[in-house]
């Protein structure tokens, strides 16, 4: 809109129309500037008009003439004016985001807990990468717990974004902790965060202010027991990648399952965990979809799979997340358009 006026008055003191009295409309461009485009932008209009002012001018001889020195004077008080405004406005309102963010951050952290680095017979270690800009807060979901029954890995993405999805998260999580201490079956562990979601889900016709959990929330979850085994229950997820001797394989489920939230779609739910071979070396990496779905500037999918064969095999489950970190950023250029959720399994001994 400052532009255009801006246009406007050009049109018309370069043309017959210029005796129509501009300079109210001029004054207004960096006014409007300031409202919506900061101080670049008021800056960038004041100069723009400062310039048709002196164009129009001297096109219409009109130098040395009282009207043209109260415009100058009118477009310089206006200008500074808004420029300092514009400055208050959008500092101010980078306090207020960055406190906003450092809640989000806040509050997600004490949902999304780091795992340990050792848990029986597995080194572990977990990374969580914020997309967003603003304050959003992601659904992406991570935990692992030494059992009885063995060590118990949950990785999951609810659909959404903010205060419904880390609600979500904190319902699934809940579930699971208490859950993978108590019930032997895997099934059962994965059957208990659903059932607990499905409880928080808000019925129809409800209050406004009632926070809703829609949609979906994909989940895997692994079991490391004493066997040189790793069992999955895979609900929509995408499959884990087992790294061995320097290749990296997706362990794919034998028939795909809904995730949790959608099970009404369908009777073929699993019965049972499937089992993979996990040896003494191997290297077991659960992760979220932002990882393999982001893309560069040519919009090229980062290649899990082969960034992980790259890395060298000595590296320590911390090292190795850093630098599938830094592959990413790479990939991206720093720009994630998803939240990104990954943890490493390293199987230690037997």
């Amino acid at each position: 809109m400052p532009f255009l006026i801006a246009l406007a008055v050009l049109v018309i003191e370069l043309t017959p129309a210029h005796f129509i009295y501009t300079g109210p409309l001029l004054t207004a461009v960096p006014a409007l500037a300031a409202v919506a485009m900061g101080p670049k932008g008021t800056t960038a209009a004041a100069a723009l008009t400062l310039a048709i002012s002196v164009t129009t001018a001297t096109y219409n001889d009109a130098w040395g003439t009282l009207q043209v020195y109260t415009n100058f004077l009118a477009l310089a008080l206006v200008s500074v004016a808004g420029f300092i405004t514009s400055s208050a406005v959008q500092a101010r309102r980078r306090r207020e985001l960055d406190q906003v963010r450092r809640i989000a951050v806040a509050a997600q952290e004490v949902v999304l807990r780091p795992v340990p680095a050792r848990l029986g017979p597995v080194l572990a270690d977990s990374l969580c990468l914020a997309a967003g800009t603003g304050a959003r807060v992601g659904g992406d979901l991570y935990e692992a717990v030494q059992t009885r029954y063995g060590v118990r890995m949950i990785v999951g993405d609810v659909r959404g974004k903010g205060l419904s999805a880390i609600r979500a998260v904190a319902v699934a999580l809940g579930a699971f902790r208490e859950a993978a201490h108590y019930e032997d079956d895997l099934v059962e562990v994965m059957n208990r965060c659903a059932a607990a979601l499905r409880r928080e889900v808000l019925v129809p016709g409800a209050c406004e202010s009632e926070v809703l959990l829609e949609g979906f929330t994909t989940a895997l979850i692994a079991q490391v027991p004493d066997e040189p085994v790793v069992q999955l229950i895979n609900r929509g997820h995408p499959p884990p990648l087992l790294l061995r001797r320097g290749r990296a394989t997706a362990l794919m489920p034998s028939s795909p399952s809904p995730p949790l939230g959608l099970e009404d779609l369908t009777t073929d739910l699993p019965g049972k965990p499937e089992s993979y071979p996990y040896m003494p070396g191997d290297r077991l990496l659960l992760y979220t979809d932002g990882v393999i779905e982001a893309r560069n500037q040519d919009g090229d999918f980062f290649t899990l799979p082969q960034t992980m064969e790259g890395i060298r095999a000595d590296a320590t489950p911390p090292e190795f997340l850093e630098q599938l970190h830094q592959a990413l950023i790479r990939h991206t250029e720093g720009d994630l358009a998803d939240d990104v959720a990954m943890i490493l399994a390293d199987r230690h001994d037997i």
